[in-house]
Formats: C-alpha cells, sequence, structure tokens
C-alpha cells in the first residue's frame, strides 16, 4: 500500500456542480493540486481496490464521499474502504447534503472520520471545504 503524492484527495461525487464548488474551495486555498474525482461509486472503489492482486495500491491522503451515489452508494463505499486491509486507515470524510439521523449513525458505524453536511450556499460551503481540506491534509498525522 502506497500513501500517493500523485492524488492527496479523492473526491467521490456525482453533481457536477457540487464537484466544481469543491474543487474551487480547495483551489482558493492551494489545496487542489492532486485530486481525484470518481464520479460514482463504482468508480471510487475501482480506483481505491483495484483487481490485480500484485498492483500496489496507491491511497489519496484523505476521501471526501458522497453517499447519494450512482451504482454504488455511499455508504456501500464506506464499508468497503474501512473492511479492506489495503484502505482501512485513510480519512474517510462524508461529505453530503444528508442531515437523517440513520445516515449519520451509519457512516459512524461503519467508520467515518468526519461527516459533514454540504451548506447550500456557496458562501457558506467554501468555508467547510476548506476547513476539512486543512485539518486532513495539514494538521492530521496519519500512520505510515
Amino acid at each position: 500500500m502506497l500513501v500517493s503524492d500523485a492524488v492527496e484527495i479523492l473526491l467521490v461525487e456525482d453533481n457536477a456542480n457540487d464537484v466544481e464548488l469543491t474543487l474551487r474551495a480547495l483551489r482558493k486555498n492551494r489545496l487542489a493540486n492532486r485530486v481525484h474525482v470518481a464520479r460514482d461509486g463504482e468508480e471510487a472503489l475501482a480506483f481505491l481496490l483495484p483487481d490485480e492482486p500484485d498492483g500496489g495500491t496507491i491511497l489519496p491522503r484523505v476521501i471526501l464521499l458522497d453517499l447519494k451515489l450512482p451504482k454504488v452508494d455511499g455508504l456501500e463505499v464506506l464499508r468497503r474502504i474501512k473492511s479492506d486491509d489495503r484502505t482501512r486507515r485513510v480519512p474517510v470524510v462524508v461529505l453530503t447534503s444528508s442531515r437523517e439521523e440513520p445516515d449519520i449513525a451509519r457512516a459512524y458505524d461503519l467508520g467515518v472520520n468526519s461527516y459533514i453536511v454540504k451548506p447550500v450556499d456557496f458562501e457558506s460551503f467554501v468555508p467547510a471545504v476548506t476547513q476539512a481540506g486543512l485539518y486532513w491534509l495539514i494538521l492530521n498525522q496519519p500512520p505510515h
């Protein structure tokens, strides 16, 4: 397992507007140099857990994960990430519009590191994404 210098953030988001807002917020604070975007849960899992047995898994430093995704939903993506030895230590931040208590409880039961409800307006969205990025990329000390 390799923590990649090529990808610092894996953004798993199917909404094009939210992708653009997130990238803009990260760029504004120079945190978007190495972001990979997965547009659905299946794409995220293929990126994180390739089928090649001898291919080294290249891991991002943090995963920003939406819950409402096509093909494979975010809770299932989270379950697979946290149950696989290759990826279980990668911090996962749920960044979603869902305030539903069952979603929040299930995410924490599955091992999410943080749960952030997306603010609806850009003025609030930028600081939320910025603070999450700064914490997980700058302040957090992951195991090596």
